[in-house]
């Protein structure tokens, strides 16, 4: 149905770039991409309540559906809680970079990631914009340069290309992401960007992103903060000629499949770069009575720091998983839950329908101490099921952050 490309690639009908502009002191900050015409943008963004001006600035296009031009993105300064000055700057890089684009501001989409409350330089910014605009163009370099521009604490950029063939047309979809801190179900201090060629109705993709979330973005946890910045953003430039998707085409389903990979490959990244983490978590829960309980249970354990601070030690302290599931406001029966840990050291059972297990700390210890670590919660009261993706804590969590403005 869909083909990952070992090489990351730059859909047809955009053109990218990612340079340094000043506004960190070495590394790349500022990242851009353009779409030859105007196309269609969907976005997703965070449920916090401070959000940045550039969230709301956002938020407010593709609530309205106006045709998007460009994507430009900022690292090193969030431009949030900074008050109608943020909103101020926010407009009047839209407005710059729209006048070099020959397109109206309210074409350009704008994204922000950083450090809080310390207004953007702007003369460093328009500076980086009137340099940025030169230099974009189609090549596999470029597309590498924008996945790197857009990080902060991240230790690896996050990228991934695929390949589907919609009526008779080849299709590409590629995702790039940024984070590494502050991520939290309901999204977190991440920025995730899809760029495809596919020909597909706006409310569509508005549709298919917003569902596309839920089991994602959405089903991750590093360490319970959910961020000021937090956005999702599609972008569909049509190249790809084929057909038109909307959700009651033919090719919707076969789209959805290759949409849902991306984002499900770009959660799983953020969270293997979690700050400080040196183990990826997956919880796999079934038999939930409803899909609301299975993924409020899965994503509670995920997130509960006494869980995360037990896989950091390689303890199998499952009473503190039991724990994390009793407090996550939803139905299970106690007497039948059964909980097993899994890596590529093997497996082992420590709870059996409610009851503990005598089992054997050596080779619980050894299958802990793995990087990559399954927990399989079974319960016994319906058919529903969710998968969620977290880290341990660790002691380098604590010096990135209490380090993160110096």
């Amino acid at each position: 149905m869909y083909k990952i490309i070992d090489t990351p690639t730059l859909p047809k009908g955009f053109k990218i770039n990612g340079i340094a502009c000043g506004l960190k002191k070495i590394k790349k900050d500022l990242s851009l991409i353009v779409s030859d015409n105007l196309c269609f943008s969907a976005g997703t963004y965070t449920t916090n309540k401070v959000k940045a001006a550039p969230v709301i600035w956002d938020k407010n296009l593709t609530d309205n559906k106006f045709s998007t031009k460009a994507l430009i993105v900022n690292s090193g300064n969030a431009n949030a809680c900074t008050s109608t000055q943020g909103e101020n700057d926010n407009q009047e890089i839209a407005k710059y970079l729209a006048k070099h684009l020959d397109c109206d501001e309210k074409n350009i989409l704008i994204c922000s990631t950083g450090v809080i409350g310390v207004p953007l330089e702007m003369d460093t910014y328009k500076k980086g914009i009137a340099s940025i605009v030169k230099t974009i163009e189609v090549s596999d370099e470029n597309l590498s340069n924008f996945s790197n521009a857009i990080l902060t604490t991240d230790t690896f950029s996050k990228i991934v290309s695929v390949k589907t063939v919609i009526d008779n047309r080849e299709v590409t979809i590629t995702g790039i992401a940024k984070g590494s801190g502050m991520i939290h179900p309901n999204m977190a201090t991440m920025l995730s960007f899809i760029f495809t060629d596919a020909n597909i109705e706006q409310q569509a993709l508005q549709n298919l992103l917003g569902n596309t979330i839920e089991d994602t973005y959405n089903m991750i946890s590093i360490d319970g903060d959910t961020s000021t910045n937090d956005t999702v953003i599609a972008l569909a430039s049509g190249y790809a000629n084929n057909d038109i998707i909307s959700e009651t085409s033919f090719y919707f389903k076969q789209f959805q499949k290759a949409f849902e990979f991306v984002n499900t490959f770009l959660a799983k990244e953020i969270v293997k770069d979690g700050e400080g983490a040196s183990k990826f978590i997956q919880v796999d829960l079934t038999g939930a009575k409803t899909k609301k309980d299975a993924k409020n249970i899965a994503r509670t354990v995920v997130s509960s720091n006494l869980v995360k601070c037990a896989f950091f030690g390689s303890d199998a302290n499952w009473g503190r998983i039991l724990c994390a599931m009793g407090y996550s406001d939803s139905y299970f029966d106690t007497n039948n839950v059964s909980i097993s840990f899994e890596s590529d050291k093997g497996t082992i059972c420590v709870v059996d329908k409610g009851q503990p297990i005598k089992f054997d700390e050596n080779l619980a210890k050894d299958i802990l101490l793995e990087k990559t670590i399954l927990v399989k919660i079974k319960l016994k009261d319906g058919d529903y099921s969710a998968t969620a993706w977290g880290c341990d804590l660790s002691y380098d969590y604590v010096k990135i952050n209490g380090d993160y403005r110096s």
